[in-house]
């Protein structure tokens, strides 16, 4: 099974020019998504992972599957003011200007081993401000994890010192 037959490119969206990476036919399709599942989860080699950190707001689908499958804890990071709790955050830049992801203060213990998780690597900004986080907390990161990365953005970059599995490459 072939899980880029389930990403739809939508053009224009969500602005002109920009041709967008739909993950929801993969959302859709029971095996589809087990079989990407499976590719996240076996990239890990058999590492043991104590949290897994999703990003706002795709990185939350695939996430919460690969916390459960790996009998972790899940975190959510999101975009400011959306956590009842007490935050730390992270700033990173935009197209535009910048913007910030905040974590709960108390969702890393120093020495977690961490899996971070996010749909898509485009220029590394979201992802460098997620490892952040996670360092700021003393967490070790063991992998970035994405269901696809857009090579051409070079947002491998900004994350190099740690170890990246991108399910699909465009």
């Amino acid at each position: 099974m072939k899980i880029e037959n389930y990403i739809r490119d939508i053009q224009d969206f969500p602005k002109e020019g920009i041709l967008f990476k739909d993950i929801t036919p993969l959302l859709n399709d029971v095996e589809a998504r087990q079989e990407c599942l499976s590719l996240l989860v076996n990239s890990l080699n058999g590492q043991k992972i104590d949290k897994v950190v999703g990003a706002e707001s795709r990185g939350f689908f695939f996430g919460m599957l690969l916390a459960q499958e790996l009998n972790a804890g899940f975190i959510p990071v999101r975009k400011p003011k959306k956590l009842p709790y007490e935050t730390i955050s992270a700033s990173y830049e935009l197209e535009y200007g910048t913007d910030s992801l905040e974590m709960h203060t108390d969702a890393i213990q120093k020495g977690d081993r961490i899996l971070i998780h996010d749909d898509v690597l485009a220029t590394g900004g979201t992802a460098k401000a997620v490892c952040e986080l996670v360092q700021k907390l003393g967490g070790e990161i063991v992998q970035c994890n994405f269901l696809m990365e857009l090579t051409f953005l070079n947002g491998r970059e900004k994350i190099k010192e740690f170890p990246i599995f991108a399910a699909l490459s465009y």
